[in-house]
């Protein structure tokens, strides 16, 4: 059995690692020259950084999993620390050492920045959805649900909504309630450890992608970058690629016929790869439908004596309106995690004013808001604004995102926009990807039975 999987993302690479452990064959095609998708390397004066700053949980188990099995003993690559939310002069949230769901209760009870009202308030929230499953009867977003457990305007603020953003990457008026649930379930209320903050020490195409690469190869797969596919033909026995010339050159020509094709590339990408195949329109017209959130990373760098008092602090603290005082979200020091002293990574997830700026106003602007935090702060010695438009889709209540499996047999889709319980991460997307590669390998099984 063969199987070709188009994009060479975190949800391509699980699946990829999946099916060659499992002995089937497989080829990847990725477009960019860099593998990782949406989560990819991108070097910025001879630094290898990311395209935008991520973070895992303790609760990603997938994603920790296919790391550690592509890269045995690399615990180095991954920075893991109890759960501290640190908004500079505002607000501080730290786990207690004990067993969950207390590391997190009393560390709510415990948090300074909020009124003993407030604080209690937040932990009965968490504790009533507890006893309810984290399920809702019907959905709604986030505000509303928050707005009915009475949770403060401070609170909303300074807790809830920067975790919502973060997790979701959708304001809380517009974002899932219930995959937010999801989020606290597993994130805050999980086992001991689930709630830890997991940021890689490097970047993020070396931290899976690349090694996955080398263990499909050695595998008998092969991944190749550069290798635009722009569509998906029917044949007599299974499916044919179609793409430019140098995808001809690289072996993958039109007389190729694989048994099952994995569909791991953007969402936007899936309606002219699905062009040419009828029974698929309802899908491609589902995608169409999403409606996207960027993220934007703003990196400023500055002498190597300048550091943050914590690798990862919240920036958005609030006016006397209620409003967000700052444009920056959070800001990662990447001398505390990678060792490039003096780097700042300023990140703001979800549309907002920021959008109107220039890259130079924009990283003028988060200059400004470090200053004011840091004392004698000088000026940058270089900065660059780096903005995926489409970084995920909006996780809008009720949302239907679409099935693994399609309505054509050894057809399936992977990413982080596909069905699940989490919003987009890459926790999603390696999620979906072992789940495709899983279909695969089942029906590879019950056809030799």
């Amino acid at each position: 059995m063969t199987t070709a999987i188009i994009g060479g993302g975190y949800a391509g690479m699980a699946a990829a690692v999946e099916l060659a452990d499992a002995g089937i064959r497989v080829a990847v095609f990725e477009a960019a020259k860099e593998l990782g998708g949406r989560a990819r390397r991108v070097t910025l004066n001879g630094i290898a950084l990311d395209n935008g700053q991520h973070i895992l949980l303790g609760a990603y188990r997938q994603t920790l999993d296919l790391i550690a099995r592509v890269r045995p003993g690399a615990a180095h690559a991954l920075s893991r620390r109890r759960l501290e939310l640190l908004v500079a002069g505002e607000f501080r949230l730290r786990a207690a050492p004990l067993p969950a769901p207390f590391d997190l209760v009393v560390g709510f009870a415990l948090a300074r920045g909020l009124s003993l009202a407030e604080r209690c308030s937040a932990a009965v929230f968490l504790l009533r959805m507890r006893m309810h499953g984290f399920h809702l009867d019907s959905d709604l977003s986030v505000g509303e649900l928050l707005r009915k457990a009475n949770q403060s305007a401070r609170c909303i603020h300074l807790l809830w909504g920067p975790l919502c953003v973060s997790a979701l990457n959708t304001p809380p008026a517009d974002a899932s309630a219930q995959v937010f649930l999801h989020v606290l379930q597993d994130g805050l209320l999980g086992a001991r450890g689930d709630s830890d903050l997991v940021i890689p020490r490097e970047d993020l195409t070396a931290l899976f992608p690349a090694p996955a690469a080398v263990y499909v190869a050695a595998r008998g797969g092969s991944v190749r970058t550069g290798i635009t596919i722009r569509g998906i033909a029917a044949a007599a026995h299974g499916y044919r690629l179609q793409g430019d010339s140098a995808t001809v050159d690289a072996g993958a020509t039109a007389s190729t016929v694989y048994d099952n094709i994995i569909i791991a590339a953007s969402p936007h990408r899936l309606p002219p790869l699905l062009a040419g195949l009828p029974a698929l329109a309802p899908l491609a017209a589902a995608v169409e439908d999403f409606d996207y959130q960027p993220i934007s990373t703003c990196y400023l760098q500055y002498a190597e004596t300048v550091a943050l008092p914590v690798p990862m602090l919240g920036l958005s603290t609030i006016n006397g309106h209620g409003a967000p005082a700052r444009l920056g979200q959070w800001a990662f020091d990447r001398g505390q995690l990678s060792g490039v002293r003096g780097l700042i990574a300023v990140v703001i997830s979800a549309s907002g004013p920021h959008e109107s700026l220039s890259q130079d106003a924009l990283a003028a602007r988060l200059h400004k808001e470090l200053a004011d935090l840091i004392p004698d702060l000088p000026r940058p010695i270089w900065n660059r604004v780096i903005t995926e438009k489409r970084a995920t889709i909006s996780c809008r209540p009720g949302l239907s995102r679409p099935s693994i499996r399609t309505a054509m047999p050894g057809i399936y889709v992977a990413g982080d926009f596909v069905e699940s319980r989490y919003p987009a991460t890459l926790e999603a997307a390696v999620s979906s990807g072992r789940a495709a590669a899983r279909c695969i390998i089942s029906a590879a099984a019950n056809s030799s039975s």
